[in-house]
């Protein structure tokens, strides 16, 4: 194995650097999505204060994961992918076990957003007319419809991805607005003692981590600005802390208008989207805000469903080698779709059981192999153009995050953790 040089190459003159604010957009939209939907339900046992203290913390060490990851990018040639930095570092096991955690992942999540989506078309369907769209046919006409969307192509997404993420903002402000009027400060600070809250904030490390898995536009950001790291930096942490305050405006609005006796009956019906829709909506919402927010979810979810699902729809055709001719589109579309299709039909209410999934292999790799190809490259070059400050004690501290994060979701998967309501 060749040692890789720490050397930044010159900008290519050629190519324009692409912006800071692109770079944000990228990180923000890659973070924000229908996970955002699973906070208030996977924290409601810690309720607002305790749970903005861990938030705090989970954000501080998932940034800390997306500087590892560019440190080890910087290490390679512009336009290094992730299978790339994994092989060169960790061997041809360590690319094998983040392989199968990426397809997993990408399976898990595009499951998670077909229940998500099912449970918003169902609710809105049954809102606004007398017609009643059970879960599982919602599920599929969801991955249908969408899954035709991504046969089409890069292109395509990439302009309906623009389109639903300058939707969400406008739609996610107005929805804020409206439910900050109704916020009741007994209903965020609630008279509640650390051991009331302790216990439930174990389940809650993995959901947190999902909903900050930026890392994967690493490599993205590093060739979309030429391996300016100066710049790359400032882009991961405007966009996580964009993220951050997205996730805050939620929280804040959901726990001021709900109270904490509220959640066992919405975790007992499962958790998804369209129980916290209606739950907010019977505190009286304007008419116009609460389509609002049935806006915001959908393209939340679409958005959502649309970047995960290309990425496992590209994985699928480069595993396979399948042509992008017609034949190849719909083999690789069959063998991408119908696993969690047939389970969104089968098991439409998942969402909040499958993002736990999700984050105990997001730790895999958000974490625990960003900051292990860091170290390696450390230990092979001593003229790094950037390393992430806080030496060996803040590497210790983001990996053992990423260890106790993995193992607590692992024991929540089993129901070996304190469970709220």
């Amino acid at each position: 194995m060749t040692e890789m040089t720490a050397t930044v190459l010159p900008l290519e003159k050629s190519e324009p650097e692409g912006s800071v604010l692109g770079g944000v957009v990228i990180v923000a939209g890659t973070a924000i999505g229908a996970g955002m939907f699973s906070l208030p339900i996977a924290t409601s046992g810690m309720w607002f204060g305790y749970s903005l203290i861990l938030m705090l913390l989970v954000w501080y060490c998932m940034y800390s994961s997306a500087l590892y990851l560019l440190e080890a990018n910087l290490r390679f040639p512009r336009g290094a992918s992730f299978d790339t930095i994994a092989e060169a570092t960790l061997g041809k096991a360590g690319r094998i076990v983040n392989g199968a955690s990426v397809a997993f992942l990408c399976y898990i999540l595009t499951y998670a957003y077909i229940s998500g989506g099912s449970s918003i078309i169902s609710h809105s369907f049954a809102s606004v007319s007398d017609v009643t769209v059970e879960p599982a046919l919602a599920s599929l006409i969801f991955a249908v419809v969408l899954s035709l969307i991504v046969m089409m192509g890069t292109k395509t997404v990439d302009r309906i991805t623009r389109v639903l993420m300058g939707g969400m903002i406008i739609t996610f402000l107005g929805t804020i607005g409206d439910l900050m009027t109704g916020v009741k400060s007994e209903s965020l600070f609630p008279a509640l003692s650390l051991s009331d809250t302790l216990p439930y904030s174990l389940a809650a490390f993995s959901f947190l981590a999902v909903s900050f898995g930026m890392q994967t536009s690493v490599p993205s950001l590093v060739k979309y600005m030429n391996k300016d790291f100066s710049r790359v930096r400032v882009s991961l942490l405007s966009g996580s802390l964009l993220t951050l305050m997205f996730y805050l405006l939620w929280q804040l609005a959901v726990f001021g208008n709900l109270a904490r006796s509220e959640f066992p009956a919405l975790i007992a019906a499962g958790g998804n989207i369209g129980d916290i829709i209606s739950a907010l909506a019977g505190t009286g919402l304007n008419e116009n805000v609460n389509v609002l927010l049935k806006a915001f979810s959908n393209m939340a979810v679409a958005s959502s469903f649309l970047g995960v699902a290309l990425c496992l729809y590209d994985y699928i055709a480069d595993l396979f080698g399948f042509e992008d001719d017609l034949s190849g589109r719909i083999k690789t579309a069959a063998i991408t779709f119908v696993p969690p299709t047939l389970l969104g039909v089968m098991l439409p209410n998942g969402f909040i059981t499958a993002i736990g999934y999700a984050g105990m292999v997001m730790c895999i790799i958000c974490i625990l192999s960003p900051v292990a190809m860091a170290w390696v490259g450390r230990q092979r070059n001593s003229d790094d153009s950037f390393r992430v400050a806080g030496g060996l004690s803040r590497m210790l501290l983001v990996f053992g995050f990423g260890v106790v994060s993995m193992a607590l979701a692992g024991l929540d998967t089993f129901g070996m953790l304190p469970a709220f309501g």
